[in-house]
């Protein structure tokens, strides 16, 4: 095993998150190593990835294609595994130094937290294990002097403006929106707009999860409930500005009233590749933003009574305890629903804000309340969807 080097796992090796990570390595071959990669059930493309970048150990969750990679892995040494309980274990293994969670929605909960009691870096790429269970999370991290490094751009934003600044204050930050593919628009226009509509996301190409979630801006207000855990933030510390061009990334205020913002062009390589190589910043050949190309860069103000997700997080977040569990939960579920045709682009904020008010509070809540919480969530939301 060569100790110069990273050995990184990625936790969703074939998403969009995965894919482009993979892409950072392989341009940085002296500086990382894959050690181990994970998929839910796309097997075609984990054995792609495996046999190209050769790491110690892969798993599929979907214990159905098992047989498949291991067949296609066979005449290798790497270690084939299945199985969801799996993803938890892997992240224990004593050759993995930073292990980047790009999974998709609550199911990084378990491995981050097994990552972390093995002491693990994190690179954080799934903003939902901070949504649904941030005060154990952030507990566990600071127990077991363990790192966690945002990969969500507007975080590593935050991130980057705050390197040499730790022991200043902020005294707020802002979380920059494209406003996704309908901004602009009202209610009446939104009733009828199709899936196919919402997966065109003007400047960012994500899976479709995230994709919907932009247009609905309940990414933005995951990402808000988010920030609070990442930087210690109050409620009001954190404010969201619509900036169509995605140029500008976040911005920091500090309390003499100066403020930072970090810039590029939108691609997630960067934070990525920053998030894996930090504090070294490493030199990239990606795109380079044009000041003349771009002569204009404008903010507006969120429309939270048509995109009321954003409301909503905002009051998950000052509810505290297990709320923004159950946000998120009911959130995946009419996501799904959405994507299947099943439930209108509107309807979705009325199923979630529904979900939060029925299900049961917990004030201060275990690891064991957040699995219940997320059943009881799921529940509710499906109910409201028949």
């Amino acid at each position: 095993m060569d100790k110069t080097k990273k050995h990184v796992a990625i936790l969703g090796s074939t998403g969009s998150i995965g894919t482009q990570a993979l892409d950072v390595i392989e341009a940085n071959q002296d500086l990382f190593e894959v050690e181990v990669l994970t998929a839910n059930s796309n097997s075609e493309l984990l054995i792609q990835q495996a046999l190209k970048h050769k790491p110690n150990a892969v798993v599929i969750a979907n214990e159905n294609k098992y047989n498949e990679v291991k067949g296609a892995l066979g005449s290798s040494d790497i270690k084939v595994y299945a199985g969801v309980d799996s993803l938890s274990q892997v992240v224990e293994m004593d050759t993995i130094d930073v292990v980047l969670t790009a999974l998709v929605g609550y199911s990084g909960l378990k491995p981050t937290i097994n990552a972390i009691k093995a002491k693990k870096s994190i690179a954080l790429a799934n903003k939902e294990t901070l949504v649904v269970a941030g005060s154990l999370i952030t507990a566990l991290a600071k127990e077991n002097g363990v790192n966690i490094y945002p990969v969500d751009s507007e975080h590593s934003a935050i991130f980057q403006c705050l390197v040499g600044e730790f022991h200043n204050p902020i005294e707020k930050i802002y979380l920059t929106a494209s406003g996704g593919p309908f901004r602009g628009w009202k209610k009446d226009k939104l009733i009828s707009v199709s899936k196919q509509q919402a997966l065109k996301h003007p400047n960012w190409d994500m899976g479709a999860k995230i994709t919907i979630d932009s247009a609905s801006l309940m990414n933005k207000g995951l990402e808000v409930i988010e920030a609070k855990w990442l930087f210690g933030l109050k409620e009001e510390q954190i404010d969201v500005v619509v900036h169509p061009q995605s140029i500008i990334h976040s911005i920091v205020q500090f309390e003499d009233g100066s403020m930072k913002a970090q810039m590029g062009l939108p691609d997630m390589k960067l934070p990525i590749q920053y998030a894996l190589g930090y504090p070294q910043r490493i030199k990239s050949n990606f795109p380079r933003f044009n000041f003349v190309e771009c002569p204009s860069l404008t903010f507006e103000k969120p429309d939270v009574e048509t995109f009321r997700n954003l409301s909503l997080a905002y009051k998950a977040m000052s509810k505290g305890g297990n709320v923004a569990c159950v946000l998120n939960a009911a959130n995946e579920v009419v996501v799904e629903a959405f994507l299947k045709d099943k439930i209108g682009f509107l309807e979705m904020s009325d199923v979630i804000e529904n979900c939060m008010e029925k299900s049961t509070f917990v004030a201060v809540p275990t690891y064991d309340d957040f699995v219940s919480t997320n059943e009881q969530g799921r529940m509710l939301a499906n109910e409201l969807i028949k």
